[in-house]
């Protein structure tokens, strides 16, 4: 069984953690991932950086040109996580956008991706439709879980057809804006939550997009198994370097 169903399947809420492969020093990527597991975090999303990341804040496309610059390409990143499951037993999950994928060979990624550990893809920009009709079979081979967005406009259908042909989690956007830009959640977008959690999909949800407190993470998981936290991570990267990573994961969680 994949390291995510199997995560799933805990009897708690989960907390997954988004950072910016390469950031804030090219070299840092595996320290936070094993720094991350050892704070208690249920899973994790390592940001392949690109060029043009038109579904992140100012925060996270902040951190991916910095990587960039510091010289992160997916070859470098696919040998940083080379040894990873040497250490780490957690969910590990690539999300980028699909231009590089594409650029690198769709199956040879997956390949790679299956090779040293990698459970799953996020990949905001490759249309539902699209992935149904082409590349399924090959995720699947590989045995790598595609997980699909959805935000309060998307239609009742669409949101069936993402769960009919989802083997995973659906991340649940929480609003229709970009990453790192919310500092709360109104009554609006707990009335979507409760919406989408009434419909009784077969993949739980994880609340994505404005969760930064304990209080967020507290308002995200009423009504979803879990909550990922980006941005704010990212900016105690940058404030207090790989340090004080267990301070930041228990403030959240609050154990």
């Amino acid at each position: 069984m994949n390291r995510i169903n199997k995560k799933l399947k805990d009897d708690k809420k989960l907390l997954s953690i988004y950072f910016s492969a390469g950031y804030p020093s090219l070299n840092d990527t595996a320290s936070i991932i094993q720094n991350l597991e050892k704070s208690g975090v249920d899973m994790i999303e390592i940001g392949l950086p690109f060029s043009d990341p038109l579904a992140d804040g100012p925060t996270i496309q902040a951190s991916s040109t910095q990587a960039l610059k510091n010289g992160m390409t997916t070859e470098i990143l696919f040998d940083q996580l080379k040894n990873i499951r040497n250490t780490v037993s957690i969910p590990l999950i690539i999300m980028g956008y699909f231009n590089p994928i594409l650029q690198y060979g769709v199956e040879a990624f997956c390949e790679k991706c299956r090779d040293i550990g990698i459970d799953g893809l996020i990949i905001p920009d490759l249309p539902v439709d699209v992935y149904n009709e082409h590349y399924k079979t090959t995720f699947e081979k590989y045995g790598l879980i595609n997980v699909f967005l959805i935000t309060p406009q998307t239609s009742v259908k669409r949101i069936k057809f993402i769960d009919s042909i989802s083997n995973g989690f659906i991340y649940m956007v929480s609003s229709a804006s970009v990453t790192g830009s919310n500092s709360g959640f109104g009554d609006k977008q707990t009335t979507y939550f409760k919406r989408i959690a009434d419909m009784n999909l077969k993949n739980p949800q994880i609340v994505g997009f404005g969760i930064s407190s304990h209080e967020t993470f507290a308002q995200a998981t009423q009504h979803a198994k879990g909550a990922i936290i980006g941005s704010a991570f990212i900016k105690h990267l940058t404030n207090d370097g790989l340090d004080k990573i267990d301070s930041f994961v228990k403030r959240i969680v609050q154990k």
